[in-house]
Parts: structure tokens; sequence; C-alpha cells
């Protein structure tokens, strides 16, 4: 017989493992959380997780338009 698998009983992280911070937005451009939201990820409750996620569909981490170059 195997032991019971354990698990947490807390929301998981949006993280899809693409860090980096937009310049301009201040988001994760992998999970759209700013900086802020990251670093207090694992100190939030259920309900601050919670609104977070709720947020993220809304924002738009990175700009959709280029930056320079040539037309």
């Amino acid at each position: 017989m195997t032991a019971p698998v354990w698990t947490r009983d807390e929301i998981e992280s949006p993280c899809i493992n693409i860090c980096v911070i937009h310049p301009e937005t201040r988001l994760c451009t992998g999970c759209a959380r700013s900086i802020d939201e990251i670093t207090a990820w694992s100190r939030m409750n259920r309900e601050e997780r919670s609104a977070v996620m709720a947020a993220l569909p809304t924002r738009t981490p990175a700009p959709k338009s280029r930056r320079g170059g040539r037309a």
C-alpha cells in the first residue's frame, strides 16, 4: 500500500517560467503579475491570491505594437 500524496490547500502560482518584467508595464510578460505580487505570493492568503488571479485576465503585460526598428 502506498502512502497518500500530500497536497496543499492553496492556489497554485500562475508562473509559467517566462520571467521577464516589461520595462513599460512593470508586469511579468509570462504571468502578468507585478514584481510586488510575485514577491509577496508566498505570504499571501487564499483571498489575496484569488484577487490577483481574478485580475490577471484583464492585464496586458506587454504592449502589442513593436518598438523602433524598420517600418
